[in-house]
């Protein structure tokens, strides 16, 4: 892995091809072609770097459930992603995209399930929320809450999760709050 040296703490952001990372990634970046949006699922080939404002690093990961990519491919990210996610000391924490219409497919369980025991934080963004209608959105928040909670328990409580819209920019604010909680170090005044 060739990546930068130096402690500039970084944040992961996964999730299934096509869930609307590269759109996250530009909303909460608020550039508009920052991360390419295309509509052929598994372009991210590599981990993307992009500095936030803060200084920190957006370590865009390769989608998964990648479509029409060799199974070597698909093994060779899933081996690279799982080193990166295993041994980076900069990585302060995961957002994990799901699309607010499949949360919690086998495959975004198996990386909390994977990811989680680390002991570092996963936010998901349930991106594409204004594809469905409030109530629509609030159970689907409901029941991702519940099978969280559910599948982790106590460990569950660093798992946060959160409804996102970069086309109506709907939880970015949120979003930028959660990271920006990781990026500070703990107050150990009290104060």
């Amino acid at each position: 892995m060739q990546l930068p040296t130096g402690g500039t703490p970084e944040i992961a952001i996964a999730g299934r091809s096509n869930a609307g990372k590269s759109s996250a990634i530009n909303a909460l970046a608020q550039h508009t072609r920052l991360a390419y949006v295309s509509k052929t699922p598994g372009r991210t080939q590599h981990i993307n770097l992009f500095r936030l404002r803060s200084g920190a690093l957006l370590a865009d990961l390769p989608g998964y459930g990648y479509a029409k990519v060799p199974a070597a491919m698909r093994a060779y990210w899933q081996q690279f992603i799982a080193r990166y996610l295993a041994e980076r000391v900069e990585l302060a924490g995961l957002l994990l995209v799901m699309d607010v219409r499949h949360p919690l497919t086998d495959l975004d369980l198996k990386l909390l399930d994977w990811f989680v025991p680390r002991g570092r934080p996963v936010h998901i963004l349930l991106t594409k929320c204004d594809k469905l209608g409030t109530q629509a959105q609030a159970q689907t928040l409901d029941k991702v809450h519940a099978s969280l909670e559910g599948a982790y328990g106590n460990r569950g409580a660093k798992i946060s999760v959160q409804l996102f819209s970069a086309t109506r920019r709907v939880g970015i604010a949120e979003a930028e709050a959660t990271i920006a909680q990781w990026l500070s170090p703990a107050d150990s005044s009290g104060a």
